[in-house]
């Protein structure tokens, strides 16, 4: 597999040079300046690729073309968007770019209440309390029948915590579910955004009707408008696993496990049509068999995400070191390397060491994803 590494582009406190010189091949960026919804133009995308490639490195993967959110819950203007995305899928085509990752999650992408949770070993690692987020989604959203997703003894937790919980405490889970997470990723929020809960809700209006079924369809006629482009330029578009694959905000969820990749290949069933494997997204959900899902869906993924979760008893997840968890690389590794040309990256490592006052993005410090790439390069070469 070809390692390569999420970078924010020009602006990112990284800079290319650094990735070289740890043994990154390819680059997985985007134009994050474009407002969702807007073309991508050429000249702009041979900007950018020319500047990776003259720090040594290669434009691998987009990561993402945006979906915007009226073609999830199929608005009125969603034919001119998708339009607008046909231009720039050709656009990157002609730029000899040849994968583009996307997700289709309605409002919001991946989901923590922790950013920054303290380890044992002294590293701090992102974590999905569900006491805190069926707190979040009861008490702060206020969201209409929230508590028949909750089951009695979470729901008696929740009211418990809403005796002990500080305003502070309020505010950094709507800093972290509504907006860290989100800003610099999806575009729904952003910093300095003003009351963010009342933007959040008014989105989560928009799917009020729309059901698992529903968005199922509303995903078919956007690969069906969207894929003979793809075809025709030479891309491959993978969908991104949903983050957590579980239902949450009452909101659908459909790409969360076997049944559902299934779907959506055979939906679509053009080899441009793919699917970015995320370890880490399938196996937060205890359904998942995350090495079988991997070797019966090999054939149609187009890029993969290494890294792992562990599930707790109570329901929370974690994210695990490379090594460990229900991600099981190892086996991963050794599925994939059947497939020599496939991009994939390290994800998710932990903050550490001189990198803990650095303000770098979620999950996407530099020196826990130094070490995940060592390790995973470990197990490259230990499986040949």
């Amino acid at each position: 597999m070809e390692k390569t590494w999420r970078w924010f582009g020009k602006n990112d406190l990284i800079p290319l040079s650094d990735l070289r010189q740890i043994g990154v091949e390819g680059i997985v960026t985007a134009l994050h300046h474009i407002p969702n919804g807007e073309i991508w133009p050429l000249e702009e995308i041979n900007d950018l690729k020319q500047y990776i490639e003259d720090a040594g490195l290669r434009w691998s993967v987009v990561e993402s073309l945006p979906v915007s959110e009226s073609i999830k819950y199929a608005g009125p203007d969603r034919d001119q968007l998708i339009e607008n995305y046909k231009v720039s899928l050709a656009n990157l085509g002609k730029a000899g770019i040849r994968t583009v990752c996307y997700n289709f999650m309605p409002v919001i992408d991946w989901i923590r209440t922790d950013l920054y949770r303290k380890q044992d070993d002294g590293t701090y690692t992102l974590y999905f309390d569900k006491v805190r987020f069926a707190y979040f989604d009861r008490y702060i959203l206020k969201r209409k029948d929230a508590e028949k997703d909750y089951s009695p003894e979470v729901l008696e937790k929740v009211h418990a915590l809403d005796k002990t919980i500080t305003e502070k405490e309020k505010e950094d889970l709507i800093d972290t579910i509504i907006v860290k997470t989100q800003g610099f990723i999806n575009g729904n929020i952003k910093e300095g955004d003003q009351n963010p809960v009342a933007i959040f809700n008014r989105l989560l209006e928009k799917y009020k009707a729309i059901d698992k079924n529903q968005l199922r369809e509303n995903l078919k006629y956007f690969l069906e408008q969207v894929i003979p482009t793809a075809e025709a330029y030479g891309v491959n578009l993978c969908v991104h696993p949903d983050d957590p694959p579980f239902p949450v905000l009452g909101l659908p969820r459909i790409v969360t496990n076997e049944e559902d990749i299934d779907w959506f290949l055979k939906a679509v069933d053009n080899p441009h049509n793919g699917l970015t494997f995320c370890a880490g997204s399938l196996s937060a959900g205890i359904h998942n068999d995350v090495p079988a899902l991997a070797k019966k869906f090999a054939d149609r993924t187009h890029f993969v995400h290494l890294r792992s979760t562990n599930v707790l008893p109570n329901g929370d997840f974690v994210e695990a070191s490379h090594l460990g968890g229900r991600g099981h690389l190892l086996e991963l590794i050794k599925i994939f390397k059947e497939y020599p040309q496939l991009p994939m990256r390290v994800d998710h490592g932990p903050l550490m060491l001189t990198d803990v006052d650095k303000k770098y993005n979620p999950g996407y410090s530099f020196l826990g994803r130094m070490k995940a790439l060592a390790e995973v390069s470990g197990m490259m070469a230990a499986v040949g």
